[in-house]
C-alpha cells in the first residue's frame, strides 16, 4: 500500500487541529456533556471512521478495507476495557464532573503521540525482523490467558504507576484543583494541580495498554497509516463513550474473557503469519513452514464481529438474569 506523503501530513494535520481547538474550547467551557451531546460526537467519530473505511476499500482495494476495520474494530473493543481504569483513575483522584471531560481529552492526546511512536518502532521491527510476529504473537497468547484468568478487578486494586509516582516526589504540588488548570500559583511558587496528576496517569496508564493492542493491529494489518488511522479513530470516540456506557461497563461481565480470546486468535494468527515466513534457522532449517496457513483478513473480520457480539450478549443476558435473581431474593 502506497501513501503519498501528503495523505499523511492531511490525516495527521487533521487529527492535530481537531484536537487543539476540541482542547482549547473544553478548557474555556468545562462542563459535563449531555447525553444529547455525547451521542452527536460520538455518531460523527464512528461515521468518519466507517467513511474512511469505505474510502480505504474504494482508493486501496477490498483487502485493505477490511484490515482497517479489523483493526479498527479490535482497537475500539480494546479501547472500552481501558474505561474501566479510566474510571478508577478519576474515582482516585476525585475529579470533579465537569473536569473529567478536559482530563480525558488531554490524556488521549497524550496516548496518541505515545502510540504513534509504538507504531514507528513496531513497523520498523517488523520490516527488519519478520521473526518478530512469533513474540508478538506469544505475548498476545500470553496476556489472554493472563486476562482470562485475572478475574473481575477491584477499584481498591488501581495504583499510580512509577512515573507519576516519581513526578509527585520530585515536583511541588497541591492537591486543591484550579479549574482545567495543570499549573498553579501558590504561595509564590509554581506548583503542579490535580489535573496535571490526572492527565499524567490517564497517559501513562493508556502506554500500558498500547503494549496488548499495537502487536493486536499489526496481526491484523502490517500497514503503518491503517494501524495509525484505526488507532485514532478508536481514542477519539472513547471520551464520548466513557459518559455514555459508564454504568453498562460494569454489565458487560465478560468483557474480559471475550478480549481474551480476540488476543489470543490474533495471537494465534501472528505465530501461523511467522511459521509461513520464517526465516529462523533453529526452526525448519530457516526455510517457510508451507503448511502453516495464513488467515484471510475476511475471516479475520468475521471472528472478531462474531467474538464481540458472543461477548456482549452473553455480559447482557447474564447481567439482566442476576438482577431477577436478586430481585426474587
Amino acid at each position: 500500500m502506497n501513501i503519498p506523503t501528503w495523505v499523511w501530513i492531511a490525516s495527521v494535520g487533521v487529527t492535530v487541529l481537531f484536537l487543539v481547538v476540541d482542547v482549547i474550547h473544553m478548557m474555556r467551557n468545562p462542563h459535563t456533556p449531555t447525553m444529547r451531546e455525547c451521542l452527536r460526537h460520538l455518531a460523527f467519530f464512528v461515521g468518519s471512521a466507517v467513511l474512511f473505511g469505505i474510502g480505504v476499500w474504494y482508493f486501496a482495494g477490498y483487502d485493505y478495507g477490511l484490515q482497517f476495520f479489523a483493526g479498527w474494530l479490535t482497537e475500539y473493543s480494546l479501547s472500552i476495557d481501558n474505561l474501566f481504569i479510566f474510571l478508577i483513575i478519576m474515582s482516585k483522584f476525585a475529579v470533579p464532573e465537569k473536569l473529567q471531560q478536559t482530563a480525558l481529552m488531554v490524556g488521549i492526546m497524550i496516548a496518541l503521540v505515545l502510540r504513534g511512536i509504538f507504531i514507528a518502532v513496531g513497523a520498523t521491527l517488523i520490516n527488519q525482523f519478520a521473526w518478530i510476529f512469533y513474540l508478538f504473537g506469544a505475548f498476545l497468547i500470553y496476556t489472554a490467558v493472563k486476562l482470562a484468568f485475572e478475574g473481575e478487578s477491584d477499584d481498591d486494586e488501581y495504583e499510580e504507576n512509577a512515573f507519576t509516582k516519581w513526578v509527585t516526589r520530585r515536583f511541588p504540588a497541591t492537591d486543591q484543583w484550579h479549574g482545567p488548570k495543570m499549573f498553579a500559583q501558590v504561595d509564590g511558587k509554581r506548583v503542579i494541580t490535580p489535573m496535571f496528576l490526572v492527565i499524567l496517569a490517564l497517559g501513562t496508564t493508556d502506554l500500558l495498554f498500547a503494549l496488548d493492542s499495537i502487536p493486536a493491529i499489526f496481526g491484523l494489518t502490517k500497514e503503518p497509516f491503517l494501524v495509525l488511522m484505526a488507532n485514532i479513530f478508536a481514542l477519539m470516540g472513547l471520551r464520548q463513550l466513557y459518559f455514555l456506557i459508564g454504568g453498562l461497563l460494569k454489565r458487560l461481565v465478560y468483557l474480559g474473557l471475550g478480549l481474551a480470546v480476540l488476543l489470543a486468535f490474533i495471537g494465534v494468527k501472528l505465530i501461523l503469519h511467522a511459521m509461513h515466513e520464517n526465516t529462523l534457522p533453529f526452526i525448519n532449517g530457516g526455510h517457510h513452514i508451507e503448511w502453516a496457513p495464513e488467515i484471510p483478513i475476511a475471516v479475520s473480520l468475521g471472528a472478531i464481529v462474531l467474538i464481540l457480539g458472543v461477548t456482549t450478549i452473553a455480559s447482557l443476558w447474564k447481567s439482566k438474569k442476576d438482577e431477577r435473581a436478586g430481585l426474587e431474593h
